[in-house]
């Protein structure tokens, strides 16, 4: 235990100790179908499973299904009543195993009841994680007020919390970070993940002076008020803590690195680029996760790793752009966003950070002479050629409107010219059967890319440029944006889903509090607030589908980025394989 921690009111209990993949029950879940026709009944397939395990279905305790299910992890009870109850059996070699937990047909979507800190709060960026080990993902949820800043904007803003529901709106704790950490959509990045290898995640945040636990401990100096007139908090300690998910006490808390230091050494001097940070989650090591804390992405970047073992936070690396022999080449290169993925292919996690990687051990992977921007992804974009892919925008005006690169490398495979402006969005994504791999687009940039090659493929860009989804039955992705889904076809998007009664979060970036796959088969969840913040509405899919796989949650890339979505401009969660 850390001398700083020692200091702090200590709650009784023992560390929590990385979790799994995926949690360890089925996530079964039962919805009326959107198409009148009965309950849509889905379950998760696990990677632990037998490559020939099928399963049985059971509603309000009498088997439903005639052969075992073996085509999908889902079932349509056709006819069957709003009211029924259904749990699922596992089927290897003729016999049956124990029953699932049974669960309740739900109308539409679930709703999951939070508390709102006080008047004016919205509820913001979500996170998942089995905080208590019962094998169900629990939320943990930030909680914004209503004058939460943008850095660049002066002004006090009020407390930012961070609270913990389980699914069926039981509140597990509340942290208030307190009057040293501003609101805003750069200031807290959260990690909910399994650092210990207990099979209960745990909470990684950035804090200060005043933050206090779930159990009451309070860090540091409770009665500091380190804010400027300006309402910037550019003087006192920082601290990285880690909070146990089953009650939200303090398990180690450290100092912050990297450290502020000169303010104005991170590319102005009024508090703008000094207080951009990121965060994500890595297997650094290739066995057990590592928290990742950044701080810079416009001049100077840096990125620290830190490993949670035993109750005890300790600093695995640093890499600082100023400290590089060639720093000029490493500076500005970091997005609003990073994602983690292992590129080279030897077990361990890179941190890509925009236009540059950083290796598992700390030092410069890659750069590529390009500069930052707002968008980022990382995946098997282009099946046909070894490795993962990077798709990127600039904000640069004299730069490439956005590039296609290799993630090992950093080469670019392809780019679109300057367009002279800030090319704020970009996607990749296979959305679209009408093309081998995936494809790529941006706001400047017109029509529909291949990714493979940059070549036009259709000339109509989609709906959006946002988050893309898994929904239906086939193997593109669906176009998530605001509060609905669409279907991509080059001659217009087909609605999917509306949410109703819902809203998107972080203003015109219109992002959900999550999207993961938490429920039922492969196919991913989206979570929006409900529009007076009373509730967090999960919606899941009831569209039948020929494809079986494994959940989601059990590719590590994907479970990585379920963790780092939240992370200041979200993007969408990419797993480390092409479309299924």
């Amino acid at each position: 235990m850390s001398a700083l921690l020692a200091a702090i009111l200590v709650a009784g209990g023992v560390p929590a100790v990385a979790q799994p993949a995926a949690t360890a029950d089925r996530g079964l879940v039962s919805i009326r179908s959107v198409h009148g026709d009965g309950n849509f009944v889905s379950w998760r397939l696990l990677g632990s499973d037998a490559p020939d395990v099928a399963f049985d279905v059971y509603r309000d305790g009498v088997k439903v299904n005639r052969a075992p299910v073996t085509t999908a992890t889902s079932y349509l009870d056709a006819g069957a009543p709003a009211t029924a109850s259904y749990s699922v059996r596992q089927v290897g070699g003729g016999v049956e195993s124990a029953a699932t937990r049974s669960v309740g047909t739900l109308a539409t979507s679930k709703d999951v009841p939070i508390q709102s800190p006080g008047s004016g709060y919205v509820a913001n960026d979500a996170s998942v994680g089995d905080l208590d080990g019962d094998g169900e993902y629990e939320i943990v949820l930030k909680w914004d007020p209503a004058d939460a800043k943008d850095n660049s904007q002066k002004g006090r803003t009020g407390i930012v919390y961070l609270d913990a529901y389980k699914l069926n709106g039981t509140r597990l704790w509340r942290i208030d970070l307190g009057r040293n950490i501003r609101a805003g959509a750069h200031y807290t990045q959260f990690q909910v993940f399994d650092y210990d290898g207990d099979g209960k995640a745990e909470i990684a945040v950035k804090t200060a002076d005043g933050t206090r636990s779930g159990t009451g401990q309070v860090i540091g100096n409770a009665n500091a008020d380190h804010r400027n007139a300006d309402g910037y908090v550019l003087s006192g300690p920082e601290f990285l803590s880690v909070f146990r998910g089953t009650d939200g006490a303090v398990l180690d808390t450290e100092n912050y690195v990297p450290p502020r230091g000169n303010v104005s050494s991170w590319g102005d001097s009024y508090g703008n680029r000094v207080d951009r940070f990121l965060a994500g989650t890595a297997y650094l090591d290739g066995s057990r996760p590592s928290i990742v804390m950044a701080r810079g992405y416009y001049t100077r970047s840096v990125i620290s790793a830190w490993d949670f073992r035993g109750g005890q936070l300790t600093q695995r690396w640093t890499f600082d752009s100023a400290s590089q022999s060639n720093r000029s080449a490493w500076e500005g290169k970091g997005n609003h966003n990073l994602s983690i993925a292992d590129v080279d292919s030897d077990g361990r996690d890179e941190i890509i950070y925009g236009s540059m990687a950083i290796d598992d051990n700390g030092r410069g992977l890659w750069q590529n002479g390009t500069h930052h921007g707002d968008a980022l992804h990382v995946g098997d974009f282009i099946p046909s050629r070894p490795g993962l892919e990077v798709f990127k925008p600039s904000e640069h005006t004299n730069e490439v409107a956005h590039w296609m690169g290799d993630a090992r490398t950093g080469q670019i495979l392809w780019s679109a010219p300057s367009c002279g402006c800030d090319n704020g969005r970009a996607v990749a994504a296979d959305i679209w059967a009408g093309n081998p791999g995936a494809e790529a687009w941006s706001a400047a940039v017109g029509g529909l890319r291949s990714a493979a090659t940059g070549a036009q493929v259709a000339a109509r860009k989609p709906g959006s440029t946002n988050f893309v989804i898994w929904w239906d039955g086939d193997a593109q992705r669906e176009l998530l944006n605001g509060t609905t889904i669409d279907k991509y076809g080059p001659n217009g998007d087909t609605r999917l889903l509306t949410g109703s009664g819902v809203a998107s979060n972080n203003g015109t970036k219109s992002t959900p509090a999550l999207q993961a796959d938490i429920l039922g088969d492969w196919r991913e969840e989206v979570i929006w607030r409900t529009s007076d913040s009373r509730a967090l509405r999960i919606y899941s899919t009831t569209e039948p589908t020929l494809i079986r796989r494994a959940s989601l949650m059990e590719d590590r890339q994907y479970r990585e980025a379920v963790a780092w979505q939240n992370t200041a401009y979200n993007q969408p969660p990419h797993p480390s394989f092409a479309s299924p």
